[in-house]
């Protein structure tokens, strides 16, 4: 097309937070000569209240172009359309408001979350107090790219996956529970007046771990994997686990340079306490290993594609668990290190 990127713009101090555009032809297009993307980190989950929407519409009508994407699949509040010699008094009267600029490059992308329990039942983490918890922990690592490529980070409260962090973020962080689900009998024998259990709920089951006798619902928590698709379907008869915390994922990302990945489990359940010092020092670990031993525009999962899970877990300190395994091994032959041979 006759949009092209040209040099790098952006703001002092930051190295990030401004992608430019440029139109290849601006003699005949010169309202467009300068056409820069500008990404403003949202409030966790989205919440705007209409004051701030207004503080944020009145510096693009100044500005820029007026065009707004809300929001970007990062998660940013993007501004579409804008020129160089603009961009610092945009900054100025962003950050004066109390506003900042949201990653672009090789670095952290903004931390973005789903509602949580601000307003969803399901919610077994605080999404919105970890995604403002790194965001403000990791000011560096958003603002100044120093990686080998995008680092991007989701949040989610429960498996319904809001934020589609499993599919899209590098870091996957997925509300989840630990000990049984929650059964109201009663609240069941109203459900299996209004719908067949049977075929919607027990047959439906991945794992098969339920069972229905016309009366009572059971399950066998041990061969649960937290789908929620039971919760949905019956939200007044079953709830969550108390035991609550996350399941701690990696590598999800787009069709980019190696194809689709879907991330995968590093640490089935990880208590999710402020201020999440457990999670900061993991996510530290990771990009250590992901930066010495990652090439350039290489996402982590890749690495760990290429290096492979036991180089990842060396560097990282995780103990191996069983849902660790991406797909069974096809090859017979495995061979020990020699310190782990007694």
């Amino acid at each position: 097309t006759h949009w092209k990127h040209g040099g790098i713009v952006g703001v002092l101090g930051y190295g990030g937070g401004v992608i430019g555009r440029y139109c290849d032809p601006p003699e005949e297009y010169p309202g467009v000569a300068h056409f820069h993307t500008v990404r403003v980190n949202p409030p966790s989950g989205f919440f705007y209240t209409s004051k701030a929407m207004k503080e944020l519409c009145d510096i693009w009508d100044k500005y820029g172009s007026g065009l707004t994407n809300l929001h970007g699949s990062t998660g940013d509040l993007v501004w579409l359309g804008t020129q160089t010699d603009k961009l610092e008094p945009i900054f100025a009267e962003l950050t004066s408001k109390g506003w900042d600029l949201g990653g672009s490059g090789s670095c952290l992308r903004t931390p973005s979350s789903c509602v949580g329990m601000a307003r969803c039942e399901y919610a077994c983490i605080d999404t919105m107090s970890i995604c403002h918890s790194l965001t403000h922990a990791f000011q560096d690592e958003l603002h100044r790219p120093a990686f080998p490529y995008k680092f991007k980070i989701k949040v989610s409260g429960c498996a319904n996956d809001c934020t589609a962090a499993v599919a899209r973020a590098d870091l996957s962080i997925i509300g989840t529970w630990k000990d049984n689900i929650r059964i109201d009998q009663a609240g069941v024998k109203n459900y299996a007046s209004k719908m067949n259990i049977k075929e919607e709920i027990v047959e439906m089951c991945p794992t098969r771990c339920i069972s229905f006798d016309g009366s009572a619902l059971k399950i066998n928590d041990k061969d649960c994997n937290r789908c929620m698709h039971c919760i949905n379907q019956m939200p007044k008869a079953l709830r969550p686990g108390k035991e609550k915390g996350a399941t701690i994922m990696v590598g999800g990302k787009a069709p980019i340079v190696t194809g689709a990945h879907m991330s995968w489990v590093i640490v089935p359940f990880m208590k999710m306490e402020a201020p999440y010092d457990n999670l900061k020092d993991l996510i530290r670990k990771m990009w250590e290993w992901w930066d010495e031993s990652g090439k350039n525009r290489e996402r982590i999962g890749e690495l760990i594609d290429r290096l492979g899970m036991r180089s990842f877990l060396e560097h990282t300190g995780l103990p191996p668990v069983p849902q660790m395994v991406k797909t069974p091994r096809t090859n017979p032959y495995f061979f020990w290190k020699a310190e782990e041979v007694k």
